[in-house]
């Protein structure tokens, strides 16, 4: 069990940092969280020290990552209470099994996990097929999805509507960063942005499949494969590893797709 939390700054900074992070002004988290807004102006001055219980209550209203909770924990003098695991430690061998057994059960459709840096853990079947052409340094591990998808060795010159679907990926790691400002994943979209885009691939359309999504249109040998993703994650973790654990599942987005699928099977 590793809990590697190193806190650089006084707790108080740090709620006030998330608070702010979260647009709330002192008034509506002071409400939300249930104190007085001098009790929470005390805290993030460090004229009053928050409790155990107070800091997990507050990390909890502001949606704060586990990984972020430990942290917090540390600055106050606190031991992190939250573990985090490699995901073959034999504590989390239900959780990986029933990770498998969801990749497994996508099959012929492709599905892969991945953790909070887009790095993927495990993949189906399905997968393997799609990355014909890859350059083979992208593929060497830790693989990097979101590299993979974008960089001009991976899946990017296959790709037929590119501007759209890195335009989609942008937003989605945004909100992420928004979410966690982890600074691995600002130094990660800083890379994908400096990805050279041809000028085939022309501006992003925001043309969404049905109105609804964003498809990814990928050139195979089997013809163009249209698909849709959702994100699974773990319902209530409390290890930072389960936490930070998503499973991606693609679906067709069209009887083609579906088709095509179907007989690579």
């Amino acid at each position: 069990m590793g809990t590697t939390a190193t806190a650089t700054k006084p707790v108080g900074d740090l709620l006030r940092e998330w608070r702010q992070r979260r647009r709330m002004s002192q008034l509506d988290f002071a409400n939300d969280a249930e104190i007085s807004t001098r009790h929470l102006s005390f805290l993030e001055t460090g004229r009053s020290q928050p409790s155990r219980d107070m800091i997990l209550r507050l990390a909890e209203r502001l949606d704060i990552p586990l990984r972020e909770r430990n942290l917090l924990l540390t600055a106050a003098g606190y031991a992190p209470i939250f573990p985090e695991r490699k995901l073959d430690d034999p504590k989390l061998r239900s959780a990986r099994a029933a990770v498998d057994i969801v990749l497994k059960g996508h099959e012929p459709l492709p599905a892969l996990a991945i953790d909070r840096h887009w790095t993927m853990i495990a993949a189906n079947g399905s997968v393997k097929p799609l990355l014909t052409g890859v350059a083979r340094e992208l593929l060497e591990p830790p693989v990097n999805v979101l590299r993979l998808s974008l960089h001009p060795g991976g899946l990017s010159p296959r790709i037929e509507n590119l501007s759209e679907w890195r335009a989609h990926l942008f937003d989605r790691l945004r909100r992420q960063i928004e979410l966690t400002a982890d600074p691995v994943l600002i130094q990660l979209l800083d890379e994908l942005r400096s990805y050279p885009v041809p000028l085939s691939a022309g501006p992003a359309q925001h043309a969404d499949f049905a109105g609804v999504i964003v498809p990814l249109r990928l050139k195979t040998g089997e013809g163009t494969l249209s698909f849709f993703s959702t994100t699974t994650v773990f319902g209530t973790p409390v290890d930072i590893t389960l936490s930070e654990l998503a499973i991606e599942s693609f679906f067709p987005a069209d009887s083609e797709t579906a088709e095509a699928l179907q007989k690579l099977a």
